[in-house]
């Protein structure tokens, strides 16, 4: 009689849970390298015994409506993302290039709560007090009720919790830190896993805000098991180009408030600083030039003018140059293609340079319409008007079609003093330029 062969020891990822009947060394899920690891056998006679609930359950209805009470962290762009302030017991992941301000920003979020008379506990796992005071003494962060700690041990950070009891505790970051209970070293999925699973109960347990730094690959997703985004209620990057001194926050999930808000900072020299309406950053301030135009981008639920800048210079090689910054390549190619064979301006024998002031990424389609009309602005010789923005996809059919929150948009241009706005009311591309060259040229 032939018996039953014990089945084969199944295999786990650790990053997002696949299984495979064998080892290998990439996971044929997320694609992540090294996390496949032997899953422990299931018992067959282990059962999970009912016991009896601490509390009952409650119809849906009896449930307390009111809204959870926030504290304001003293700045105003970090309040605005996480939907009004900090909310108690929240856990907040904050995730980054390196180098971007992530510290620096979290440093001023603690010394402006300390100003407030709320204690707060700066955990530097990455640096030595030393060099966290140099970085306060020059972005002037320095309070009595700002304690700061420098260790990468969990067991001793809590113990700096009891001892401190802070109303607000800032980890720099998750990926430094390890648990003498689980195997590995720190950044390790299951050190990353036990850590933030330690600090989130511990803010629940105790109505603590905490705010975990936390390190990104070189793709920009966060590093570690994608459980850290589960975890935590609020996860949001920081980020920003080496070139400019400009910074945006954006909310990638929030479960207290609207996940598509956007704040924005610019790093001096004496730190970071708020910048609350960026309207300026992103506009030439000379007389209008043949070859500008203001379209009026949506980043999160904040619209921003900015101005698109195109210059077409004459050449006989093969293939012309295309040159882009701050825009979808793809795109602006696209457009040129519109614009030569929907509204007759020749653009294949010219080399076109297409760029955004102050360094602002402006890669929706809402752009197509200020493109052609700065490209078709240079090569007619046709400046347009500072009071005009213009807002509109373009088809390849030379249409001009609605964009996502287009009233929105046309509002915050008319609140920025843009008396005119041409969007799809215009119909077609070639009537949108003939309607620009008939009313709004300077």
């Amino acid at each position: 009689m032939a018996t039953k062969r014990a089945p084969a020891p199944a295999f786990v990822c650790s990053e997002c849970g696949w299984t495979s009947p064998k080892w290998v060394g990439r996971c044929g899920e997320c694609q992540q390298w090294n996390t496949v690891v032997e899953a422990a056998a299931p018992d067959a006679a282990r059962r999970v015994a009912p016991m009896i609930p601490t509390s009952s359950a409650r119809p849906i209805t009896s449930i307390d409506t009111s809204e959870t009470p926030r504290r304001a962290s003293g700045v105003g762009e970090f309040d605005r993302v996480l939907g009004g302030g900090i909310v108690p017991g929240a856990a907040i992941l904050l995730s980054g290039e390196p180098g971007v301000g992530k510290s620096t920003l979290l440093l001023e979020v603690a010394a402006r709560s300390a100003r407030e008379g709320r204690r707060v506990l700066y955990v530097s796992a990455e640096e030595s007090p030393g060099q966290v005071r140099l970085r306060a003494e020059r972005t002037g962060a320095l309070h009595d009720e700002l304690f700061l700690a420098s260790e990468t041990d969990l067991a001793k950070i809590l113990g700096h919790v009891d001892a401190v009891k802070p109303s607000l505790l800032v980890v720099d970051s998750v990926q430094t830190v390890s648990s003498s209970l689980n195997d590995g070293a720190a950044g390790m999925p299951g050190q990353v896993r036990e850590v933030a699973s330690t600090l989130i109960r511990v803010a629940k347990e105790r109505d603590l805000p905490v705010i975990l730094v936390g390190h990104v690959t070189k793709d920009g997703q966060v590093a570690g098991p994608r459980l850290l985004e589960h975890l935590v209620d609020v996860v949001c990057h920081f980020e920003g180009d080496r070139q400019t001194s400009l910074r945006f926050i954006r909310a990638l999930k929030n479960r207290f408030g609207a996940a598509d808000e956007v704040g924005c900072f610019e790093m001096a020299g004496d730190g970071i600083v708020e910048v609350p309406d960026p309207s300026a950053l992103f506009l030439s301030h000379g007389t209008p030039e043949p070859g500008t135009c203001i379209a009026i981008a949506l980043e999160g639920r904040r619209a921003l003018p900015v101005e698109v800048q195109a210059l077409a210079v004459p050449t006989t090689a093969a293939n012309p140059r295309r040159v882009v910054n701050g825009l979808d390549p793809s795109r602006v190619a696209m457009v040129l293609a519109v614009l030569e064979m929907r509204a007759g301006v020749k653009t294949s024998q010219l080399d076109v340079y297409v760029s955004t002031v102050g360094g602002v990424r402006f890669t929706e389609p809402a752009a197509d319409l200020a493109i052609a009309i700065a490209v078709a602005g240079f090569v007619r010789g046709h400046a347009v008007a500072r009071s005009v923005a213009a807002v509109g996809e373009l088809s390849l059919a030379g249409e001009v079609r609605p964009v996502t929150q287009g009233a929105q948009r046309r509002a915050e241009a008319g609140r920025l003093g843009y008396r005119s706005v041409v969007d799809d009311g215009a119909g077609s591309l070639r009537a949108a330029l003939e309607e620009i060259r008939a009313r709004h040229t300077a």
